[in-house]
């Protein structure tokens, strides 16, 4: 790996023991035989245990990777990160995510103004609005009270706040059904118009510039449809937007605005307004709250305990492991909770769009692999979805995800002996064994080489405490495994061309929509023919 730092010895050891990995000795059938594995490779801390017994790494390995830590200063530089420094140099900003979360008398102080006192300011009147709404003393343009929130933003904006609520739905009960219109598909908005009542329905419009393409065109088409309707859409849209952008404009009133800040980015905005106003219009403002001080408990252990008790430090050092040198290019997320169903799509975006970078954050062009492949639907749909391969196929690390008490405990009827909860565990108890060991046979099809490497994230429940834990875990893990890359995991420029070219092709389709005989020559010849057939076909309707 191109590094300046003094560790070169260190990654090039790594390598040493990861090519001795490979040997049919060090199999994982053998490791986890020991006696003391589970002990050796498991912590536990703040109610959560993460399980990495069933890794491919021994206590070599495990050294050597907190050496890499230590030498590449990451608890240092994830420090610096908490305290206000500016870590995005990219953009020279800094990243303060976690001080949405911060319930302690700290001062960070950004711009010659305390940060805190300002998301503080923020998060009250959140609550202050959310009450309102369940009370009914704010209400629709007809009067009648809001029961459905439609949130239109796309990635970060919706993404964590998915995440959340889908985890949280049992805590729900004020009567109020979330919707996410993210997409520009018109499929996406035909099919939730046709689920609300538009009298009683609140559209929170999120983007921080306020010129996303796609949350734009949604807007319109929401302010289009509120007006058929016959209703003042400023007494039905709330924007959470940037101070003083487009979504901030008295010219252009709405029913309320909350600010975002530039210091928080969008796939880390789940605990700022972001995800705060959707989520407590949902479960309520004191849910929220004990969702943001979950997350806040895990910040304190990331940022306080010692590297080799440290959990999403260690899960970050094994991600690079199973990354850098053991050449694995994907890693499954499976949570054997159904509640957690939206957690992988949170964390893909989450870490790749974070880590998929190819230099470091000063500009340097990196010779190894950064990102991982991520991917996950919740157990046991898994095993009879892609389980067959995880098995017999291409190998990929595994995060199982399992939860001692169900949201809905008082379902106990038996099936061949267990309830449902009891042979979810069973199943999740399997798995990872049944990877990790395999099965020896004559018959080449029954044949499982097992040696594939997964960990497993225990929590007692899914509270809101333990939700934001969860959150917290995995953005702390996705910016450890950036500052041993020596990346940059706050910015996205990667997502930018195609939305330059996206561009282009819009002026072209606004021509041909002004005149019918614009023959589309600016584009290039393959999208040319897209643009005829679409335009052909522009205006029918299916038969159904």
């Amino acid at each position: 790996m191109t590094s300046s730092t003094p560790d070169r010895d260190v990654w090039a050891e790594l390598n040493r023991e990861a090519a001795i990995m490979q040997q049919p000795d060090h199999h994982l059938k053998y490791l986890v035989a020991a006696d003391d594995r589970f002990a050796e490779f498991s912590r536990t801390d703040v109610d959560v245990l993460f399980d990495f017994s069933r890794q491919r790494l021994n206590r070599a390995v495990l050294e050597l990777l907190l050496l890499l830590a230590e030498n590449r200063q990451i608890q240092k530089k994830f420090a610096a990160m908490a305290a206000g420094d500016i870590v995005n140099v990219t953009e020279h900003r800094a990243a303060l995510h976690m001080a949405t979360r911060d319930f302690s008398s700290d001062v960070i102080l950004l711009n010659n103004q305390n940060i805190l006192s300002e998301m503080r300011e923020v998060s009250q009147n959140i609550r202050q609005f959310s009450e309102q709404v369940h009370r009914g003393d704010i209400t629709g343009s007809t009067g009648k009270r809001f029961r459905h929130v439609v949130v239109i933003g796309i990635g970060g904006s919706y993404l964590g706040t998915e995440f959340v609520s889908t985890a949280l739905k049992s805590c729900a009960t004020h009567d109020v059904t979330l919707h996410y219109l993210s997409n520009v598909d018109i499929h996406n908005f035909g099919g939730i118009v046709r689920e609300i009542d538009p009298e009683a329905t609140l559209w929170l419009i999120i983007s921080k510039s306020y010129t996303t393409a796609e949350t734009m065109a949604n807007e319109a088409l929401a302010r289009a449809f509120m007006r058929d309707k016959g209703l003042d859409p400023s007494r039905h849209i709330v924007t959470v937007t940037s101070k003083g952008s487009p979504g901030d404009d008295p010219a252009n009133p709405v029913l309320r605005s909350f600010h975002m800040f530039d210091c928080i980015g969008g796939r880390y905005s789940v605990c700022s307004a972001v995800g705060g106003v959707p989520l407590s219009l949902y479960l309520g403002y004191d849910i929220f709250e004990r969702f943001l001080k979950g997350a806040e408990q895990m910040d304190r252990h990331a940022l306080q305990s010692p590297a080799k008790d440290n959990i999403p430090l260690i899960a970050a050092l094994i991600s690079i492991w199973n990354n850098n040198f053991l050449k694995y290019p994907a890693q499954a997320i499976i949570p054997y909770a159904a509640p957690l169903s939206r957690l992988a799509p949170h964390v893909q975006q989450l870490n790749m769009e974070s880590n998929g970078k190819m230099v470091t954050a000063h500009g340097a062009f990196i010779d190894a692999p950064c990102g991982t492949i991520i991917f996950g639907e919740p157990g046991t749909n898994a095993q009879h979805s892609f389980f067959q391969l995880a098995h017999q196929g291409r190998a990929f690390p595994i995060e199982f995800i399992g939860v001692l008490e169900p949201q809905y405990p008082e379902y106990q009827t038996m099936s061949r002996g267990v309830t449902n909860h009891q042979e979810l565990w069973a199943n999740l108890l399997s798995q990872p064994m049944a990877l990790a060991i395999g099965k020896d046979t004559d018959d080449p099809a029954r044949y499982f080489p097992g040696n594939r490497p997964s960990s497993t994230l225990i929590l007692k429940d899914l509270s809101p405490e333990n939700v934001g834990k969860l959150l917290s875990f995995y953005e702390a893990k996705t910016v450890f495994e950036a500052f041993v890359w020596g990346i940059n995991p706050f910015d996205q420029f990667g997502v930018e061309l195609g939305k330059v070219l996206a561009g282009d092709i819009r002026k072209e389709m606004a021509a041909k929509n002004l005149n019918k005989t614009h023959a589309f020559d600016a584009v290039n010849p393959i999208s040319r023919q897209y643009l005829n057939a679409l335009f052909a076909d522009s205006g029918k309707r299916p038969g159904c």
